[in-house]
């Protein structure tokens, strides 16, 4: 869990780290990976991360002429998808504070034949007006975020009220699932980020800053801190990874 006060330190996987070096740490992790990123969201997940993003696509409902943010979009998985159900009359942003991530986010875009506002942005300061969006989604961003509370209240912030905030995040694991998923967090996973990406160290952060996040009930209460209401989560796999969502009223 993340600490913020005494002492000025902040978790970087298990490593403790002064809050100020955290954001460069961690974007020396996504510019290592952006390249390999799905590849790696593949073999973090077995391949689930595409399932529950088609759950949380399923969950956003977004129609015709909605604003949507993406934050921490890399790629653009969710962002192009929202893109297609938000058509002509929609605002759909794809923002990621790595320009190596959000380079490959607006490339995959273009071949996809889309063409959405992408900008470079940290999303503990949100360049958007005030109760502007009616979505705004985070996947696998958050545990990343060196002040997540700052984080959730910019989020809160840009939504209209009646809008809501979807978070998808590993999480925490049904229990008689823990030693299994420990091995092959720390063992098979590094091993196969060295092999296919030549990166065993980032791979060992990833799978750290997983076991760091908050669980699903300490989440929901962050995001009720943050001024959402009608706080809720879905596990997704065992617990592997939760969807949480809240309404902003």
């Amino acid at each position: 869990m993340q600490h913020n006060s005494s002492g000025g330190t902040t978790h970087f996987g298990y490593e403790s780290v002064p809050l100020e070096s955290k954001a460069d740490r961690v974007a020396e992790v996504f510019g290592s990976v952006a390249n390999r990123y799905d590849l790696m969201n593949d073999l973090m997940s077995g391949g689930l991360h595409r399932a529950w993003k088609a759950f949380t696509v399923g969950r956003a409902a977004v129609r015709p002429g909605m604003r949507v943010l993406d934050i921490a979009g890399g790629t653009g998985d969710l962002a192009r998808e929202f893109a297609r159900k938000a058509g002509a009359t929609g605002e759909v942003w794809l923002t990621d504070i790595n320009p190596a991530m959000l380079a490959r986010g607006r490339d995959r875009m273009i071949d996809a034949g889309l063409q959405i506002p992408v900008t470079q942005c940290d999303a503990e300061q949100l360049p958007f007006p005030d109760r502007h969006f009616d979505l705004v989604t985070v996947a696998f961003g958050l545990r990343n975020m060196t002040h997540k509370d700052r984080a959730l209240a910019e989020m809160v912030r840009v939504l209209r009220p009646g809008g809501r905030l979807l978070v998808l995040e590993f999480s925490r694991i049904w229990q008689p699932l823990e030693r299994a998923y420990d091995l092959y967090s720390f063992q098979v996973l590094p091993r196969l980020g060295a092999r296919i990406a030549g990166d065993a160290q980032s791979y060992r952060y990833l799978a750290e800053s997983i076991r760091m996040h908050p669980d699903q009930s300490t989440l929901a209460a962050m995001l009720e801190t943050a001024g959402l209401e009608q706080v809720r989560w879905f596990n997704l796999t065992g617990g592997i990874a939760a969807l949480h969502e809240g309404v902003r009223f």
